[in-house]
């Protein structure tokens, strides 16, 4: 405040150029002013800065070596962080997920689907078709091998070979499933694998899914089941080989509901599973017709009144009629014997029998003349 009242006055001596007394000349106002402003700097720089004057000053009473009470710093909350959002886990997908399909009714073939366990292929180690005995066991036991079995269920205008009991079909027609063409059918060495028998579930890959674990007796049934049997098109059935329904589908579209339909009745009937690749396209091929059913068992019965008959023989000469012997004459009548004693005489040797009398024979008996020697042997109302 000092300071600010000497500018005052110093600036008032130099404008009015009137000075107080212990101010000489307008030199001294000025070097008055200049002191006045030298002041109120110092003052300046020593003040207190506002707002920490009361924090600088020293407590009543107190020592003048006291400490100064410590500046109070005010901090700023740090502020708590977000917690990071947790990611959201994506599912790996599932190799073997089911396919979208819809609702399906019970007892098809698309219902049944659902119902197979789903494992993966186990190895085909110790695997050998004979195991399942084909054609060497009657499965319906009407004396006739399974392959003629299936040929009469699936050829039309047959014939059958001779002296078989209506068992071996000799010729027909197979309307091929697989392709969709009809093929002619001749028995002969060249000829039979023109059509040929196929385990719709092939005797490998059931082997594979289930069949290792079975007991003779089973893997005989199914080796020869008609459920598991189709007379095809010998060139498509070696091409299928033992693929299964993700690895092979017959070329004939129509033919394919039908055909994996099968599939699934045969591996329902024995507890085979099935592969996840396998069941999608089960699936799949179903899913284009839902309503198709679940194939049933069928046997065919023996075709005896099918035999083809033998070409005809020439007719043979007809016989020179034989001579038409002269009749013998008839032998004559025995004399009576003594004293009349002849057994009563009756109509018929049926009498004669029935009364206790006869045989008689000829050049013997008297009686022989009463009656007629039928067959020429000398003795007549024989017992």
């Amino acid at each position: 405040m000092l300071g600010l009242g000497a500018i005052v006055v110093g600036l008032l001596a130099v404008v009015t150029g009137r000075w107080p007394r212990w101010v000489r000349g307008r030199k001294g106002g000025a070097a008055a002013l200049a002191a006045a402003f030298v002041l109120t700097l110092a003052g300046g720089a020593t003040a207190a800065p506002a707002g920490e004057s009361d924090l600088a000053r020293p407590a009543e009473g107190a020592s003048a070596t006291a400490e100064p009470a410590p500046t109070q710093t005010r901090t700023t909350p740090s502020p708590t962080p977000s917690p990071a959002p947790t990611p959201i886990p994506t599912p790996s997908p599932s190799p073997t997920a089911e396919p979208a399909a819809p609702d399906a009714a019970v007892g098809t073939a698309l219902a049944a689907v659902g119902d197979l366990e789903v494992k993966g292929r186990a190895p085909k180690t110790g695997y050998d078709r004979d195991l399942f005995a084909y054609r060497q066991y009657d499965q319906d036991r009407n004396g006739c091998d399974i392959r003629n079995d299936i040929l009469r269920r699936d050829l039309t205008g047959i014939s059958i070979q001779p002296g078989t009991n209506g068992c071996v079909v000799q010729t027909g027609t197979l309307d091929d499933p697989y392709s969709g063409t009809a093929i002619a059918f001749t028995r002969g060495t060249g000829t039979s694998n023109a059509v040929q028998i196929d385990h719709v579930v092939a005797l490998s890959d059931a082997w594979q899914k289930g069949a290792q674990s079975w007991d003779a007796a089973t893997m005989r049934e199914f080796g020869n089941d008609p459920l598991n049997l189709l007379a095809v098109d010998g060139g498509l059935n070696a091409q299928k080989g033992d693929g299964d329904t993700a690895t092979w589908l017959p070329p004939s579209g129509a033919f394919r509901c039908a055909y994996v339909a099968r599939q699934v009745a045969v591996k329902s009937e024995y507890d085979l599973w099935v592969t996840g690749a396998e069941r999608d396209a089960m699936v799949r091929v179903l899913s284009a017709c839902p309503e198709e059913l679940l194939p049933e068992r069928t046997n065919v019965p023996l075709m005896p009144g099918a035999e083809r008959a033998s070409a005809p023989a020439a007719p043979a000469p007809a016989p020179s009629p034989a001579p038409v012997p002269a009749p013998a004459p008839a032998p004559a009548p025995a004399p009576a014997p003594a004293g009349g004693a002849t057994d009563p005489r009756f109509g018929t040797c049926k009498e004669a029998k029935s009364n206790g009398f006869g045989p008689y024979v000829s050049g013997v008996d008297p009686e022989y003349g009463w009656y007629r020697d039928g067959d020429s042997d000398g003795i007549v109302c024989e017992r």
